[in-house]
């Protein structure tokens, strides 16, 4: 129908000029006279002149006339019904399965479509069908004759499918499969588990009926009801949730403030009592839906409380809440029972490997040692992996300064020689890092079969597979974690600390508490700083350690010169592009921003190699930089967390940081109400 479309133009066209060129023609001769002719004085030619041009005109209305009963005539037949072309019955069939067909050109013009266009009033005959549906160029230009797409026309819904060889589209009503898909999804069950953090150290043996407590179980449960969510106590502290799917968007829509009102409602107590929920979706199996919404509720809690951890399976975590530090937990049975637990699997090993993180800092290496001797009072035969390469600068000098080098070549091994000494049952025991791809050797951790990690940085979804953890964030620093462990293990007689181990891990403290003035040091980080100090700890020697040289003090003047504040309270500082830093240094320059009145968080971003940039941040408790940091991929504590970026450059790096900035600052800062509570 086209190509004669295309015919009746021409001929229309070239009918057009020869009438046109005559009456040229003719007006020429009539007003110039030419051969003599005289036509304007000729009464012959004037009493031909009118009828012709009647007749002309009448011609052309005819010739009009016959070309819209011919286009007419072969639209007619270019519609044939369905049942002519491919029979009666077929076409029932295709009427019952709601299945339409689109033939087109070559130049992908419809030239016809069967009775289920027609009946649906959807007229694309003559019309480029990927102009009317964009959505269909891809499965025009795909490669695969199976490729399918989905649009919607009219309130309803269509997967089509493309043949190539007979250029035709078919088309497939999923209305109803859409429909009922819609309501499935909306209906999928929910699973999750809630506790209610702190309540053991609240309650302490009295019956559930203290005032708080009440309360804050009335606003769980008015929360649920409102939301359609089903509880069931499984004790005390915790309960069971299911729900559909479409209560859990609104719940999402809503970001949870469920844990908001909680904290709300126990603010400006001596220990505040928040929740932490897990939430599994997205699975047909309940009873795998259950085991994630508990790993879900697992990481809420190791990450300090305060949360919620969507979970689907296949994907990236969801995070909701934290803006709050883990409370402090006094329980010295809880410690005693991780302090056995660490000892039972040391007993069970024929071997023991011990290591920290990439670039290990005093902490990480007083950790080591730390369990270096736990393992020594068991006569386990233990290495601590340390490539000196890959360890900063400080910890570097002091393990040489500090430690004879017989003593330090029996006690350390290299990461590479770690790997040949692996046997079925070494045992690697992981320290101040939770994260595979940052320990000091990850090609170890592949291969060892059993892992135990001690760590006080919030967890984050890429984590260590173990049999058993201890993940803390409420301490201060690793180092008070292993000095619990030491004094407090049921072992008999007790496991000794020399003096030099004990002054690097007083050490370590002091790193990771900034000396006592982080928010999460308390009572606890002074008792395990009294313990070191029984075992010989030296405070000066620790402090000396730590201290900067003049050259490291003025890296950090010029890196926090170039300050910013993109936000009230916030200090970003981007190192020299030309220059590369030491992780120790970049740390220290956020610390020191920190230190200015009125910073509440400092970014300082700087290059620690060729190919990687790294932003060190720091908080003085009333924003949680692990949020932030774990949306540029990174992660670490409440007030103290890091981001690493490969093949970028820092203004790459400074850009996606304050995109987050701008966009989840609000979500990371605590209320003012939650800062009265944490003064409190």
């Amino acid at each position: 129908m086209g190509k004669l479309i295309k015919r009746i133009k021409l001929t229309s066209f070239i009918i057009i000029m020869i009438q046109l060129v005559a009456v040229i023609v003719l007006t020429i001769l009539y007003y110039a006279n030419l051969f003599n002719l005289d036509l304007a004085n000729n009464e012959d030619f004037k009493k031909i002149l009118v009828p012709t041009t009647f007749s002309l005109v009448f011609v052309d209305c005819l010739f009009l006339w016959i070309v819209i009963m011919i286009i007419s005539s072969l639209r007619k037949k270019t519609d044939l019904r369905a049942a002519e072309v491919i029979g009666s019955d077929v076409q029932e069939a295709y009427n019952f399965a709601m299945i339409g067909l689109a033939v087109t050109d070559d130049k992908d013009v419809v030239i016809w479509t069967n009775d289920l266009f027609k009946d649906r009033h959807i007229d694309i005959i003559d019309r480029n069908i990927l102009e009317w549906k964009e959505e269909l160029k891809s499965i025009r230009n795909a490669t695969s004759p199976d490729t399918t797409t989905k649009i919607v026309y009219n309130s309803h819904n269509y997967e089509v499918k493309y043949l190539a060889e007979a250029c035709l589209y078919i088309f497939k009503d999923i209305t109803e499969y859409e429909s009922i898909y819609a309501y499935s999804k909306k209906q999928a069950p929910v699973i999750g588990t809630l506790a209610i953090d702190n309540y053991d150290e609240v309650v302490r043996g009295e019956d559930d009926f203290n005032d708080t407590v009440s309360r804050v179980k009335n606003e769980i449960f008015s929360y649920a009801k409102e939301y359609g969510v089903l509880l069931r106590r499984i004790k005390d502290d915790n309960y069971s949730m299911l729900c559909t799917y479409e209560s859990f968007l609104n719940m999402k829509a809503d970001r949870f403030s469920v844990i908001d009102k909680v904290r709300n409602v126990s603010s400006g107590q001596d220990i505040p009592l928040t929740i932490s929920i897990g939430i599994a979706h997205d699975f047909p199996d309940v009873i795998k839906l259950n085991e994630l919404a508990n790993e879900a509720l697992d990481i809420a809690m190791s990450r300090g409380g305060d949360q919620v951890v969507v979970s689907v399976y296949g994907q990236d975590k969801e995070y909701f809440g934290g803006k709050t530090e883990a409370q402090e937990k006094r329980n010295r049975v809880k410690i005693r029972v991780y302090a056995d637990s660490l000892i039972s699997s040391i007993k069970a090993s024929s071997s023991v490997l011990i290591m920290g993180h990439a670039d290990m800092d005093m902490d990480a290496l007083g950790a080591c040692l730390g369990v270096k001797a736990i393992c020594e009072r068991l006569e386990k035969p233990a290495r601590i992996i340390v490539d000196l390469k890959n360890t900063e600068a400080k910890t570097r000098s002091a393990m040489i300064s500090s430690i004879p080098k017989e003593e330090l070549d029996k006690i350390t091994i290299t990461s590479k020689d770690a790997e040949d000494m692996i046997t079925a049952n070494t045992l690697l025991v992981v320290v101040d890092v939770s994260v595979p791809k940052r320990t000091m050797a990850p090609r170890v951790l592949e291969k060892v079969s059993k892992t135990v990690v001690i760590d006080h940085h919030r967890r984050g979804e890429d984590y260590i597979e173990n049999t058993f953890n201890v993940i803390d964030p409420a301490a201060s620093s690793t180092c008070e974690l292993i000095a619990e462990f030491i004094r407090f293990a049921s072992i008999d007689p007790r496991i000794n600390l020399s003096p030099i181990y004990a002054t690097i891990m007083l050490s370590g403290i002091f790193l990771d508490s900034s000396y006592y003035k982080s928010r999460n040091t308390g009572m606890r980080t002074f008792e395990a700083s009294t313990i070191l100090k029984e075992f010989g700890a030296d405070n000066a020697l620790a402090d000396d350690f730590l201290k900067d040289d003049f050259e490291e003090h003025r890296i950090v003047e010029d890196i926090i010169v170039n300050k910013e504040h993109p936000q009230y309270g916030i200090v970003v500082a981007t190192a020299s592009n030309d220059e590369i830093y030491d992780t120790a240094t970049i740390s220290k320059a956020a610390n020191t921003c920190l230190t200015f009145k009125g910073v509440h968080a400092a970014f300082v971003i700087g290059r620690v190699s060729n190919k990687e940039v790294k932003i060190s941040a720091r908080s003085d408790g009333s924003i949680n930089v692990q949020l932030l940091t774990e949306k540029l991929g990174g992660g670490g504590h409440f007030s103290m967390a890091a981001v690493t970026f490969e093949k970028a450059e820092p203004q790459e790096a400074k850009k996606a940081l304050l995109k987050v900035l701008a966009t989840s600052l609000k979500e990371a800062s605590m209320s003012s109400e939650d800062m009265d509570s944490e003064r409190m």
